[in-house]
């Protein structure tokens, strides 16, 4: 996600990097926020693919479980499309999907937008690893007991929980801006 605001007020200001975010001062004087949401997606598919990998046993032994881990395979992948979902509504709100980007914005306005974002990216990088972790423990019961396969959807479902409500503020928060 990339927003543009003006950083005139920020002369001679070199790159800054982080885990999560680039600060990156052009010539020009515009400032370029990327959110690394990235990170999020790739650890959301790092956690659907450690799944996979323990799905991909549970299957080779009884491909009649495939359904049930498929579904707890899937569930490490959320927090990805909720980093996407974000970064959508924000690219929208700045006008850069649709036409008419503010390039006039503010560094003050653009941090805002970043500090909006922060909650799903946190929190989404670390419920993505968890909750992959999580999801293999959980295909490990169904691997066993299918029976409990409702009981084994829960503890994936938890790790869940947080990621859904750093989604909300994220969204509430870019939505007040």
């Amino acid at each position: 996600m990339l927003l543009l605001v003006d950083a005139a007020a920020l002369p001679g200001a070199s790159p800054v990097s982080c885990e999560f975010i680039r600060v990156d001062f052009s010539v020009d004087g515009n400032c370029a926020v990327e959110q690394f949401f990235q990170t999020v997606g790739v650890l959301a598919a790092q956690g659907v693919g450690i799944a996979g990998q323990a799905a991909a046993g549970v299957v080779t032994e009884d491909p009649n479980k495939f359904a049930k881990v498929l579904i707890l395979q899937l569930l490490p992948g959320t927090q990805g499309i909720y980093g996407l979902l974000v970064g959508f509504l924000v690219l929208s709100k700045i006008g850069l999907l649709g036409g008419g980007l503010d390039t006039g914005m503010s560094v003050a306005t653009g941090l805002l937008y970043l500090a909006a974002c922060l909650p799903i990216a946190l929190v989404g990088l670390v419920s993505a690893k968890y909750q992959g972790q999580t999801a293999v423990a959980s295909i490990g019961i169904v691997a066993k007991k299918p029976e409990q396969f409702g009981k084994a959807m829960l503890f994936p479902a938890m790790v869940e929980t947080y990621a859904i409500l750093a989604l909300l503020v994220s969204i509430l928060a870019v939505s007040a801006l």
